[in-house]
């Protein structure tokens, strides 16, 4: 699909998504799964900004699972520092650092919610898109304004 931020292109594999990457990918077949998660990708950029709800199958370890299920619970438009996130997640601070970078389906996990500003190891540009820190800011502003009332 084309977004704000590049062409993206969602995988999906026994009825979860398990990838969101930036660039046309490979060809896949529609499945009601993919066009739900492309409705709620429109949607978000939209600026209809929700929780993810779709079913998502990230690969990873058990400590990075339990970094995304809880970057899943942060509410849209607010971010969580680091180490607060880690306590959260019941996970070290590096794991939540590893799972920011390596996340899998970035947006729909939403690892642009974890606040590094005071982290010394955080690469601003290890945000898993094609633009790195730009990509990043930019999902931060734009759930800043549709978290704003009118």
């Amino acid at each position: 699909m084309h977004s704000p931020l590049a062409p993206l292109t969602v995988s999906a594999e026994d009825g979860k998504i398990v990838a969101l990457d930036w660039g046309w990918g490979r060809d896949q077949e529609e499945t009601p799964l993919l066009a739900e998660a492309r409705s709620w990708l429109e949607a978000y950029f939209d600026g209809e900004a929700a929780l993810c709800q779709l079913p998502l199958a990230p690969y990873g370890t058990p400590e990075q699972q339990a970094a995304w299920q809880f970057m899943l619970t942060i509410p849209v438009g607010q971010q969580v520092n680091w180490r607060e996130a880690a306590h959260q997640a019941g996970v070290s601070p590096e794991t939540i650092l590893s799972a920011c970078a390596e996340n899998p389906i970035p947006i729909f996990i939403p690892c642009h919610r974890i606040d590094f500003a005071d982290c010394p190891d955080y690469d601003p540009d290890s945000y898993p898109g094609d633009e790195g820190a730009r990509d990043r800011q930019f999902l931060l502003d734009l759930e800043t304004l549709s978290a704003t009332p009118l």
